[in-house]
């Protein structure tokens, strides 16, 4: 179940905080990592756990696996690291779902709380990935740990929002709850069987998306109080082409 496109509420403007992140994720792997190529910026830069948890710049190989000089404090590693990408695909990905989702939850909570959250959430999903594998030296990058905070807030505020995927071939609407739980659940299915067999899964950082999530529903819930829409006709559904 793949989306690309979901409904929108009415009278807002564009969502500036989403596309200056968008534009953001997209200058860092063009320009910074090269497109892949710089490997220096990108190992250098990325989230390592025992880096983290030791406090040490890890730089040459460490049991096979490249390492760069990164930055002073190396803690700074968990807020650029949620702006690399490892390929096109990967950051492809992750745009597309940024862009789906994150207007309504930026719309509906204001441009500077949903850039708080959106930050937040990433340095938690960051930590939940390191608390399960702290003594990894496997690098950790990507912006799918916080834009699994925005689709964690967003099934809690627009649960029945329509959601257009594309399945088996066909494309079809779906409720929110349905299309991003069904992603939750895989994650979590995937996330503590990574643990349960004690490897990583597929270079995917599983927990990293049940941390993001969870810290997400949990700010949905919050922001669900503390600003409640106003029943109103939806606009069109935004897609992956508008």
């Amino acid at each position: 179940m793949f989306p690309l496109g979901d409904e929108n509420e009415p009278g807002h403007g564009l969502p500036w905080v989403t596309l200056a992140l968008i534009a953001i994720n997209v200058a860092v792997f063009l320009l910074l990592q090269q497109a892949g190529a710089n490997n220096d910026f990108t190992y250098g830069f990325s989230a390592v756990p025992f880096e983290i948890t030791h406090n040490v710049d890890l730089v040459g190989s460490q049991g096979g696996i490249p390492q760069a000089p990164g930055p002073d404090p190396i803690y700074f590693t968990l807020l650029s690291s949620m702006f690399m990408h490892g390929g096109w695909l990967h950051i492809g990905g992750n745009m597309l779902f940024l862009w789906i989702f994150g207007d309504n939850v930026e719309h509906r909570v204001g441009h500077l709380t949903y850039l708080v959250f959106y930050l937040v959430a990433g340095v938690i999903a960051s930590l939940a990935q390191i608390v399960v594998s702290a003594d990894s030296a496997i690098p950790s990058l990507g912006a799918s740990g916080a834009i699994s905070g925005v689709l964690g807030a967003y099934v809690v505020m627009f649960p029945g929002n329509r959601v257009t995927v594309f399945v088996f071939r066909f494309l079809t609407q779906v409720p929110a709850v349905a299309a991003i739980g069904i992603w939750a659940l895989l994650q979590f299915i995937n996330g503590f069987g990574s643990i349960a067999v004690s490897q990583e899964t597929g270079g995917v950082a599983y927990m990293a998306h049940i941390g993001g999530f969870v810290a997400g529903v949990i700010a949905g819930f919050l922001f669900r109080g503390l600003f409640p829409g106003r029943p109103a006709p939806r606009q069109p559904m935004r897609s992956l082409w508008s």
